[in-house]
């Protein structure tokens, strides 16, 4: 099994399809990352001889952010905009949507499970 960007990538699948189990990576940038090593899209990850192995994990590494240092980009970026008390720094903080999404009904998922009101009975 191919470690990569400290991911245990899958043998049987192909190797743009292996490579978005990395997070940061997409199907379309996977298909660059094959194309900039040269290797052949239909070829397995099982088939794969060490030196291509480092060579794809060679670019990934000078060309793109994944992984643990992606999530603390992330994490950093939302930290500051709660930091700066901005309208979608409120939003995060308080578990809301974010992006201008209705919240009367739906929105479940950023809220969590529905509560019952005391004393709300009709």
């Amino acid at each position: 099994m191919a470690r990569i960007a400290g991911v245990n990538i899958p043998n049987n699948k192909r190797v743009h399809i292996a490579l978005t189990y990395i997070h940061g990576i997409g199907t379309s940038k996977a298909m660059e990352i094959v194309e900039k090593t040269g290797l052949d899209t239909t070829r397995r990850v099982q088939d794969l001889t060490d030196a291509e192995v480092l060579r794809i994990r060679e670019t990934i590494d000078a060309d793109y952010t994944v992984e643990g240092d992606l999530r603390r980009e992330n994490a950093q970026n939302i930290k500051r905009l709660m930091d700066l008390g901005c309208y979608r720094g409120l939003r995060h903080r308080r578990g809301l949507p974010v992006r201008g999404q209705r919240t009367h009904t739906n929105a479940r998922t950023r809220k969590g499970p529905a509560r019952p009101i005391a004393g709300k009975k009709k």
